[in-house]
Order: C-alpha cells, then structure tokens, then sequence
C-alpha cells in the first residue's frame, strides 16, 4: 500500500475525531464519552435489537454489554426480551426510558448544532462542496465496509440473496424469469473443492453474492452474481468478480466464462471493461443472450 495514501487517510482521521469532538471526555457536553452517546443514539426512540446494535456499530459482545450496563445503571435505557406475543425470549432489545429519551432529544438537537457549525463559517459555494465531499467519502467508507467471505449456499443468508437476485431477473427480463426453464446450479456444485459461493454482508446484512462452478476439462463458470441496491456503485460486483476469478486461478482454471441477459447492460458492462471477451455460446440456458470469456492465472 502506498505510504503518501496511508499517511493522507490518517490525516484525515485526526482532523475529523478533533472537529467532531470525539476526543472529548464529554461529547457535546453530554456528560457521557462518544462510544456512549452513539449507542443511545442508535437505540432511539424506537429501540432496537442488541443483535442488531452490535452489527450495526461493529462492536464486540463485551464491549457493547458494558456499554448498555453503564447507560442502564445511569436510568437511560432497559434491557430485556422482546416482548412480541410468541416471539423468541432470547431475543434482547434495548429501550429507552423517559430519562433516555429527553437525553436523545438533547443529543439530537446538539447534533444539528455541531453540523450547522462546521457550515456556518463557509461560504454557500464550499457548504455544497463539503457536504457533495462527505457525501462521497461516506459511500467509499460503506464499500470498504462490505465482507466478502465464502458461504455455504444453503446458508439462509445465502438463500435471501439467491431469492433476491431471482426476484430482480424476473422484474427485468422480458418474460419474466421461471427457474424450471434455467439450466439448474446445484448447491453441491458450489462448495469447495466443486466451486465455491461468495456472499457480500454489509454490517452482518447480506447485500450481495457470486458463485464459481470448476470444470475438469473446461474454463470454470461464474454464476449468480448480484449486489443489492443499496451498495450498488461501490465497486462490490467488481469486488466479488475478481474474488471468484482469484478463487478459480487458485483451483487450477486458466479461463472463466458466463452467460447473461441482454437487459443486464450493468452486468454487461461491468465484464467488458474487465477484460472479458464475448464469444459464441457455450450452453443452452433459456434466458443467455451473451456468452463472455476470460483468461486468468496467466
């Protein structure tokens, strides 16, 4: 990696806790350090799952226990089942109390302050320029932020993106998409060593996902690769399309191929401006209109 990058992402850093006010022992004269207020931000009037809590602020189980204790023990906030009439007991939420949420209340108006004074001194022009910037660097931090790591396909993180990615080629393909008239992948093609399946979680939620078939005489194949709309433009397709090629080399494959539909012109464009070639076709699936073909491991 290089250094001058490495030393301008740190300057960054400093700047933003310092003028932000994370350094101080009370953020925004709250009387409570950040790592405090930001859970009882999050928990809001609404709640929330203490599950969900720690996948959303990437906290660890103890950290984020003692954190909940101290703002139990301060009157802010309880802990315990959830409550739905025959829903899982084991399942925690945290709750505000009427203490709790004055406190948010506070925090959030202190919030607008803090942001109107980071504003304020600026001109109309450089208020666009900052807020268009964090806009920016705020999608490139949630793409660095995505995990991709095998999976099992029959793991029901699996399977929701499998479903969603079905549901999407049938909204954009021209007749609809009926999986009886696709040629099937079958799980146990999609574990090691027969292939493999990739799956994209964004704070522990499943946003996007790939799979690669190995062939014994032929180029292996890439399958099933989607990204929700939530990430989509923060590179996570080209991400896991160099992951399976990676994979694919690594198994031995000195090609890839793929079909596709022609309504998947981002699909479409995404291959050809990573290197892949179009050729004839290689299969008879129903719904191909393009067959694609890479060389790897060379």
């Amino acid at each position: 990696m290089d250094a001058a990058l490495i030393a301008a992402v740190r300057r960054f850093n400093r700047t933003v806790t310092q003028r932000v006010g994370a350094l101080d022992d009370e953020y925004m004269a709250q009387g409570r350090p950040l790592g405090q207020a930001r859970l009882l931000w999050e928990i809001g009037p609404a709640g929330a799952e203490v599950a969900a809590l720690r996948a959303r602020l990437g906290l660890d189980s103890g950290y984020l226990s003692r954190l909940l204790r101290t703002l139990e023990s301060a009157g802010l906030v309880t802990v315990g089942p959830a409550g739905q009439s025959g829903g899982d007991r084991r399942v925690r939420t945290a709750r505000l109390t009427d203490a709790g949420r004055t406190e948010w209340t506070q925090l959030d108006k202190r919030s607008d302050e803090l942001a109107a004074s980071i504003l304020e001194p600026l001109t109309a022009s450089r208020r666009d320029r900052l807020v268009t910037a964090m806009a920016e660097v705020e999608r490139l931090l949630i793409g660095s932020m995505v995990v991709i790591e095998p999976c099992r396909p029959n793991d029901p993180q699996a399977r929701a993106c499998l479903r969603a990615y079905e549901r999407e080629i049938a909204r954009r393909f021209d007749d609809g998409f009926d999986p009886a008239l696709s040629n099937p992948v079958h799980d146990e093609h999609l574990v090691p060593p027969a292939g493999v399946f990739l799956l994209a979680t964004l704070n522990a939620e499943p946003v996007g996902c790939g799979a690669v078939k190995l062939h014994r005489d032929a180029p292996a194949e890439i399958k099933r690769v989607w990204v929700a709309d939530t990430v989509r433009g923060l590179g996570v397709g080209r991400r896991l399309l160099g992951e399976l090629e990676r994979y694919a080399a690594e198994a031995g494959a000195t090609a890839v191929r793929l079909d596709t539909n022609r309504n998947l012109t981002e699909a479409i464009a995404l291959y050809r401006s990573t290197g892949y070639r179009e050729i004839e076709a290689y299969n008879t699936e129903h719904y191909a209109h393009h067959w694609f073909e890479k060389l790897i491991g060379q």
